[in-house]
């Protein structure tokens, strides 16, 4: 903030956020410090550059008043954006009662008895502000999580490779079952097989020996019963 006898400005630097082909605007204000009407005039080293509204004006006591500077679109940027160009606020006493309008160039003029204050503005370029960083949406909840199989994702090929495990893992189970229930079916026929053909023998054994049973035959009988009896337990 200048802090002058007639006026106070602020701010004291025009900061325009700069971007390429697009106009772009500041603030001024003006505050009069006194209880008489101040006239002021605005002067710029680039006048084609910008637009001030309004350039000339009337303060009222202990009143504001705001001045906006309007840069036109660039085509091109700066080097180093740095800006080279200033403004110049003049304010003087004016009579009491005068409009805008009846403002003149000499007014400002430096005579004796005129007191004519001058205030020096800046002008800064800002770069443009940056895009926000993408932020990755969690999954809503309940939602079903998402498996990726890229070659990058090593989530998806485990739980794929441990589906193809268990299904492995199962058909060798049903394999193994259905082997060792053939296996065993094939062996109770072969003991029923036995069986009769040991009952066979037997009755040919009494039919010569008039009735009596050898003991041989009942052990080997004893075995056989012995052996069917394992393998339908197991």
């Amino acid at each position: 903030m200048s802090t002058g006898e007639l006026l106070n400005v602020e701010p004291l630097e025009l900061k325009f956020v700069f971007e390429l082909k697009k106009q772009i605007s500041c603030s001024l204000q003006l505050l009069n410090k006194t209880e008489n009407h101040v006239a002021f005039k605005v002067k710029t080293t680039n006048p084609k550059k910008y637009c001030v509204r309004p350039n000339t004006g009337v303060v009222l006591p202990r009143s504001t008043c705001d001045v906006t500077v309007t840069m036109q679109a660039q085509k091109e940027a700066p080097a180093d954006m740095q800006c080279k160009d200033k403004f110049l606020l003049q304010s003087v006493v004016a009579p009491a009662g005068v409009a805008p309008k009846d403002i003149t160039p000499e007014m400002f003029s430096k005579q004796p008895g005129r007191v004519v204050e001058e205030c020096k503005l800046r002008v800064i370029y800002l770069p443009p502000p940056q895009p926000p960083s993408p932020v990755l949406e969690e999954p809503d909840e309940g939602a079903s999580p998402k498996v990726s199989f890229d070659s990058g994702n090593l989530n998806g090929t485990e739980v794929s490779r441990q589906y193809v495990d268990s299904d492995d893992k199962s058909s060798e189970a049903r394999s193994l079952i259905t082997k060792l229930v053939e296996e065993k079916n094939a062996a109770f026929q072969q003991c029923n097989k036995i069986r009769q053909e040991m009952e066979l023998l037997t009755r040919e054994i009494n039919k010569s020996q008039g009735g009596g049973v050898s003991i041989i035959v009942i052990i080997i009988i004893g075995l056989i019963g012995l052996l069917l009896g394992y393998l339908l337990k197991n």
